[in-house]
């Protein structure tokens, strides 16, 4: 079990060997990563054994920028047939699993593989749940098959609280119909990615008020006053007219970039597709100054040296708000509605 299998987006397999090649030798973990363009996913070889555990118990998955899920462990061949019974075989030297997931990569071949895996997850977990193999308990490692194939199969462990929210990383998000855009599910995402479920109440309050930077038509607006919050819109573009009937938003049509609020404001979002330093000077200035108390902002990313470029603005973002003596959680990832991007979120503590 000394392979880390790490899913991703579709071509961004380097970004994630480089991101754990970083950590691993970070933590004195040896070994070496690989990723074929366009295959969504990538894996680290560790050369020690108990490497591919060290990392994982090193490493906390949600601050993984490019991963979208993770499992240690190894591929095993399957035949025709009976592919229970070997598999029953393979897991006896692993330890008595919590929880089931069945997963495939996020590329056509693997959307193929998916009614395979929905046949069979039933009679599989059936059993395992008889074998004494699978039994309901939260605190126990989950049981991660992901199928490269009907006949090859990585089997996996990953620890529940410390590995993807979802199956492969991939929120089954359903589009509201009277949203203007469908960006609005990436901000949803975000909400679900970096605020725990029970603290949405408090907050994602209506007695909240929000601004959203590069706001036309409304799509992340929508979000904000889905919630209850008095917007700030700022486009120069127009806003969807079911937004402005609401009476929650005040649409202003100034740059983004230069227009600051007169009374701080609990919430600042931004998708203004810009350089992705520009994008980062915002939340240096809004969470640095006070303007807001948290943000979600996407940072478009460049063509090349991705990863290199993502680690550099936010290790900026830091530097300023240690200089500025305040306390800032920094949160990044590569959503799953997102492209070409990745969405940072910001919360002021001090």
């Amino acid at each position: 079990m000394n392979t880390l299998l790490l899913h991703c987006r579709p071509g961004f397999e380097g970004e994630v060997c480089a991101e754990l090649s970083e950590h691993a030798a970070r933590l004195e973990v040896p070994g070496y990563a690989k990723g074929k363009p366009g295959s969504a996913y990538a894996e680290f070889i560790c050369s020690e054994s108990g490497g591919s555990e060290r990392l994982m118990h090193a490493l906390h998955f949600d601050r993984l920028i490019f991963p979208r899920q993770w499992a240690r462990g190894e591929y095993v061949q399957l035949p025709e047939t009976d592919r229970i019974a070997v598999l029953l075989e393979q897991l006896a030297s692993y330890p008595v699993c919590g929880s089931l997931w069945l997963e495939v990569f996020d590329t056509n071949d693997g959307k193929e593989l998916s009614n395979f895996c929905k046949k069979f997850e039933a009679p599989l977990r059936k059993a395992l749940s008889k074998a004494g193999r699978l039994v309901e308990d939260a605190s126990k490692p989950r049981l991660l098959l992901t199928f490269r194939s009907g006949r090859e199969v990585f089997l996996g462990l990953a620890a529940a609280n410390n590995s993807a929210l979802w199956p492969m990383g991939i929120p089954r998000l359903k589009f509201p119909r009277e949203a203007p855009s469908r960006s609005t599910l990436k901000l949803e995402e975000a909400w679900h990615q970096f605020i725990p479920r029970e603290q949405w109440e408090t907050r994602l309050s209506d007695e909240m008020t929000g601004v959203d930077l590069g706001a036309s038509p409304g799509g992340w607006t929508y979000q904000l006053v889905r919630r209850g919050m008095l917007v700030t819109a700022i486009d120069n573009g127009p806003m969807a007219e079911s937004l402005m009937d609401t009476g929650l938003v005040q649409h202003l049509m100034v740059d983004g970039f230069t227009w600051k609020p007169k009374q701080p404001v609990d919430w600042m979002v931004c998708d203004i597709v810009e350089k992705p330093a520009r994008n980062a000077a915002l939340l240096e200035t809004w969470i640095g100054e006070g303007l807001c108390r948290e943000a979600v902002v996407n940072l478009k990313l460049p063509m090349k040296q991705r990863y290199a470029e993502v680690r550099r603005l936010l290790l900026r973002l830091e530097d300023a708000f240690a200089a500025r003596k305040i306390k800032v959680s920094i949160a990044c990832k590569q959503l799953y509605h997102d492209r070409e991007e990745v969405t940072c979120h910001l919360r002021r503590l001090s």
